[in-house]
């Protein structure tokens, strides 16, 4: 009662291809192809990435002190 025999995949199958057509399911296994290999170059790709070393992230500290302004007496004595 819980599998189902030869005859219930046949009458599936009928249905499936009564339903799409031959020329759909064609074509949906073509899409499928070339997901998979889409989806295998994108992984190569990321291979290739990761031998070149990253750039540097620029962050801002906030913690830092502020720079100070350049002094433009530095020769001279305050009298």
């Amino acid at each position: 009662m819980g599998s189902l025999s030869i005859w219930h995949w046949i009458v599936v199958i009928a249905v499936v291809l009564l339903l799409f057509g031959r020329g759909k399911i064609s074509d949906l296994m073509g899409d499928v192809a070339q997901g998979i290999k889409s989806f295998k170059k994108g992984l190569q790709d990321d291979d290739k990435n990761v031998d070149k070393p990253a750039e540097p992230v620029k962050t801002i500290d906030h913690n830092a002190p502020a720079p100070t302004a350049a002094r433009t007496d530095v020769g001279s004595k305050a009298v």
